[in-house]
């Protein structure tokens, strides 16, 4: 599955899929926006090609994760934190994770009820309940298994798993948690006279937020889906029954090794569509 909106991406699906006919091995190709058709494909499927970024990758891992499927991340964005190699690498490099010489790291997703919408989502990344098109606070009441723990009164509240706390909660001051951690990060957006520090929950919590609001509010999954929300909306998330599964093929320290240089990357944003 390919990002169409990188111009390399086509190409390289297509030389991709060629190699792997040689190899004898059969392969469905179409842009990661085509769920639909893809998701017809899945049956069968041993490993999905992600080419994009890391917007790519959060697409292509809520379509294989009920399926446990493994995913190879190849970097055509900026950044790539989930991405294990480069497009440049990808033609040589794929015989190696066909014979087996990777590993999975299973990563933990977050399951997302909303019942305004009557949909069960699941996020990779992370959940977040936020102000609408208006720039206006909104309050997010916050309950931990069932016991009410704050109003938030700001921009919003960040659900995030141990994958989405390099991202959106990170900057909005939350911690890095380690990729395998099972944790859930409960950070605010922009607090205002609220609690300001981010919570770690236990694998275990349910939490539940209630939108309290006079304007437009939202909830974003992944940063990629968005559904509006009303005054005393909830959403209800909790630690998804599915976990994404990427192959590596870099040694288990990649993450403490590679941290600072992604961090510290130049030249944009990471791919997000």
């Amino acid at each position: 599955m390919f990002n169409a909106n990188i111009a390399a991406a086509p190409g390289l699906a297509q030389s991709l899929a060629e190699k792997l006919q040689q190899l004898g091995v059969s392969a469905w190709l179409y842009p990661a926006a085509d769920e639909v058709r893809a998701t017809k494909e899945l049956a069968g499927t041993e490993m999905i090609l992600s080419l994009g970024g890391d917007g790519t990758m959060l697409r292509v891992a809520r379509l294989a994760a009920p399926e446990a499927i493994p995913i190879l991340g190849i970097n055509l964005g900026n950044l790539g934190f989930a991405t294990e190699i480069s497009g440049g690498e990808a033609l040589t490099r794929i015989s190696s994770f066909l014979a087996g010489e990777s590993w999975t790291d299973e990563r933990a997703m977050l399951q997302a009820e909303l019942p305004s919408h009557s949909r069960v989502i699941h996020a990779l990344n992370d959940v977040v309940v936020g102000r609408g098109s208006i720039v206006r606070v909104i309050r997010v009441k916050a309950s931990v298994d069932g016991q009410p723990v704050t109003t938030y009164k700001g921009d919003g509240v960040i659900v995030a798993t141990a994958t989405g706390s390099t991202g959106y909660s990170l900057s909005s001051g939350g911690p890095i948690l380690f990729p395998n951690a099972q944790e859930i990060l409960l950070t605010p957006i922009a607090p205002h006279l609220s609690l300001a520090t981010s919570l770690v929950l236990s694998p275990q919590s349910v939490v539940e937020l209630e939108v309290q609001t006079a304007h437009e509010a939202r909830v974003s999954i992944d940063g990629q889906l968005e559904f509006p929300l009303h005054s005393g909306d909830t959403v209800r998330i909790r630690r998804s029954p599915y976990t994404t599964r990427l192959l590596r093929i870099q040694p288990r320290s990649f993450f403490h090794e590679t941290l600072l240089q992604r961090l510290s990357a130049k030249g944009g944003s990471t791919d997000e569509s």
